[in-house]
């Protein structure tokens, strides 16, 4: 059998999708596990061979788009010509896309950080978001890390569950994993990190361009929640952004729509990054805004699935007609 039993391939592949969320929502909540921590070890100590300090800006970057290539291609050979010795190929595409999405533990991270920041407690809250960021969390105030917080659940959600469940339905489990596996070499070679300035630049443009398009679904979601109020006034705003190859536009978005401020200073490895900051007639974010945006996050989310639902629905109806 390549198909789940008497539904199309678009269906099929919504219905293992929500299987595969739930799957990983149950885990993770009684379980806390990262299976992409191996993977990311392995990514460092590649890095700490073929990244040298002494080469040219130009020598750096080639050896890290070199290295993206020669770690990701025998991967995705190898996953591919697995395939065809897998029985049952739904409950194989449901293990690559299982590896491919988040943890889902974000969302209870977040609240837990939220509390401990109103409650006073700074030190546990510095402690919390430690694992889930790139930037240092020791020296941060109450509005650094709610800052922090809130675009933290922003950039995660969308790189490691919208556009990973994005690719998987639009290209299958492969291309997800694949992604996947771009991504975490991203976060590992780093570009906001002195050593990885030149080393990481091209993993860090390839994740960049194939998060564009999700990053624009995401953000045109999220604004329709303003439709009546601001919606207007917002996209005036955010079109100039549209089509840079950044992570720009999906902030200035939550920005907006939450009516804070976002961006700024950040410290990478203690080294000072300068970046713009957005939204600069908002107000300074608090702890409440970072249940907030969850909230919308979760808002854009809920409608996602409620528009697969119903595309789903409209497909076994046309299918149905077809055939009957």
């Amino acid at each position: 059998m390549n198909h789940l039993p008497d539904i199309n391939d678009f269906s099929a592949s919504v219905l293992l999708l929500f299987l595969v969320i739930l799957l990983k929502i149950l885990v993770t909540h009684f379980v806390s596990h990262q299976p992409m921590q191996y993977f990311r070890f392995y990514c460092q100590r590649l890095a700490d061979k073929v990244n040298k300090s002494a080469a040219t800006p130009s020598k750096q970057a080639l050896a890290g788009a070199l290295a993206g290539i020669v770690t990701l291609v025998p991967i995705v050979i190898m996953l591919w010509l697995f395939e065809a010795f897998i029985e049952v190929p739904w409950l194989w595409q449901g293990f690559l896309l299982y590896l491919a999405l988040d943890s889902f533990g974000l969302g209870r991270d977040s609240q837990s950080i939220a509390q401990a920041l109103v409650a006073g407690q700074t030190y546990y809250a510095r402690q919390s978001l430690n694992p889930w960021v790139l930037r240092q969390t020791e020296q941060l105030s109450s509005l650094g890390l709610s800052k922090a917080c809130i675009e933290m659940q922003l950039l995660r959600c969308i790189s490691q569950c919208f556009t990973v469940s994005l690719y998987f339905l639009l290209a299958g489990p492969l291309a997800a994993i694949s992604y996947r596996l771009l991504l975490e070499m991203h976060y590992s070679w780093n570009v906001k990190r002195v050593q990885f300035n030149h080393f990481g630049v091209a993993l860090s443009q390839a994740v960049h361009l194939l998060q564009w398009l999700p990053g624009r679904m995401f953000v045109l979601v999220l604004l329709l929640g303003t439709i009546g109020q601001n919606f207007v006034l917002f996209w005036r705003l955010l079109r100039g952004q549209f089509f840079k190859n950044n992570n720009d536009l999906v902030i200035n978005a939550l920005a907006l729509v939450l009516g804070v401020k976002l961006g700024g200073v950040a410290m990478y490895d203690d080294h000072k990054l300068r970046r713009e900051v957005v939204n600069q007639l908002g107000r300074q974010p608090e702890p409440t805004d970072i249940i907030h945006a969850s909230k919308r996050i979760n808002h854009v989310l809920y409608f996602s699935a409620a528009c697969l639902i119903f595309a789903v629905f409209i497909t076994l109806m046309v299918s149905n007609r077809l055939f009957s």
